[in-house]
């Protein structure tokens, strides 16, 4: 459950700019997203190290 302080001073607007932060940090969305369908580890894994290939030479060959 998030909580959003909620000051006198503060706008609606802002409350809700302040709560739509705190939800795509604590990436709820991302995890019902995953949890819908089971990924198996060798997979999670795979596409980790893929991840990590990609950016590495990502980096890479810009300081080249």
């Amino acid at each position: 459950m998030l909580i959003i302080s909620n000051k006198d001073c503060d706008t609606v607007d802002k409350l809700l700019k302040k709560y739509k932060k705190k939800f795509d940090r604590t990436q709820t969305v991302k995890e019902l997203r995953s949890r819908q369908a089971f990924v198996k580890p060798s997979v999670v894994r795979r596409k980790e190290v893929l991840k990590a290939i990609h950016v590495r030479g990502k980096y890479h060959n810009q300081n080249a």
